[in-house]
C-alpha cells in the first residue's frame, strides 16, 4: 500500500490572476499619426486559474514603427500589436522609451505627450520648443504566461463518489471525460473533499494515488474509519500548454 506518493502543494507561493474577459472593440482605429484614441487591446479568455510568481517578468523586443517626420512619433500600442502579433503580452506592467542612440526622452530633452501600459509612448512635434521629436523605440515588460513560469489551473473535477470501493479520480478518466480540457502533462495535483474544501493531506485518510501523473485514488479498505470522503481534483499545467 503507497499511503501518500508525492504531492504539490503551490497555492502558498503563486498568486492568481483574474480571468480576462473578451469584449469586442467598438470601432475600428484609423491608421496614421490621429490614433491617438485607439480601442483599447482585447485579451483572449485564459481558460484557466493562473498562478505565478509577481516577480517573473521579461521584456518584449525593441519596435520602432513611426518616424518623427509627421506630427511627432507615434509608438501606440494598439498597431504595434497589430503589425507584431504575439509579440506583445495582453497586459504589459511597465514600457521603456529610447532613442536609437539610446537616450532617455529626459536625456535627449524632449517633451513626451504620453508614455503608459495602455496607449504606448507619443511624443509631438508640436510639444517640443523649436524643434522636432527624436526617434525612439519602445519595449514593454510583462508577466507570465507570457514570460514562461506560470502554473494554470484546471477547473475542479468530481467524476466518482466514494459509495463503492473508494473514490477514484484517475486523470486517464477524467482526461477521457473532459476532452481537451487537461493538458497532457500536468506539473501538479491538488485534492480536496467536496463540502468543506479540506486538502486532501489534513484529513488523516491514507491515499492509494496521489500524483499529477496518475491522479488520485482513495480506497474504502484503507481507512480506519471504513471509508473515504467525497474527494474532487484539479491539475496544474504550464500556462502555455
Amino acid at each position: 500500500m503507497i499511503k501518500l506518493l508525492s504531492v504539490a502543494i503551490v497555492a502558498g507561493l503563486f498568486f492568481e490572476s483574474n480571468q480576462q474577459v473578451a469584449r469586442v472593440p467598438n470601432s475600428e482605429p484609423t491608421d496614421g499619426d490621429d490614433a491617438e484614441h485607439s480601442p483599447p487591446f482585447v485579451p483572449e479568455p485564459l481558460g484557466r486559474f493562473c498562478y505565478y510568481p509577481t516577480q517573473i517578468q521579461c521584456w518584449t523586443d525593441w519596435f520602432d514603427r513611426d518616424n518623427p517626420t509627421g506630427t511627432g512619433d507615434w509608438e501606440t500600442l494598439y498597431h504595434l500589436r497589430n503589425e507584431n502579433p504575439g509579440k506583445i503580452c495582453s497586459k504589459p506592467v511597465d514600457i521603456e522609451a529610447r532613442t536609437l542612440s539610446g537616450l532617455t526622452a529626459a536625456a535627449a530633452g524632449d517633451v513626451i505627450y504620453k508614455s503608459d501600459t495602455t496607449l504606448g509612448f507619443i511624443c509631438r512635434n508640436g510639444d517640443q520648443s523649436k524643434k522636432m521629436c527624436n526617434d525612439y523605440r519602445v519595449r514593454f515588460s510583462c508577466y507570465p504566461p507570457f514570460c514562461g513560469g506560470g502554473v494554470c489551473w484546471t477547473k475542479w473535477y468530481d467524476r466518482d463518489d466514494p459509495s463503492g470501493a473508494g473514490d477514484w479520480e484517475l486523470l486517464s478518466n477524467l482526461k477521457a471525460e473532459n476532452p481537451g480540457e487537461i493538458c497532457n502533462n500536468p506539473l501538479y495535483i491538488e485534492a480536496v473533499t467536496t463540502d468543506k474544501m479540506t486538502p486532501a493531506i489534513d484529513t488523516g485518510e491514507t491515499f492509494n494515488v496521489y500524483n499529477p501523473t496518475q491522479g488520485f485514488v482513495c480506497r474504502n479498505t484503507d481507512q480506519k474509519s471504513g471509508g473515504c470522503s467525497d474527494y474532487k481534483v484539479r491539475f496544474g499545467c504550464p500556462c502555455n500548454n
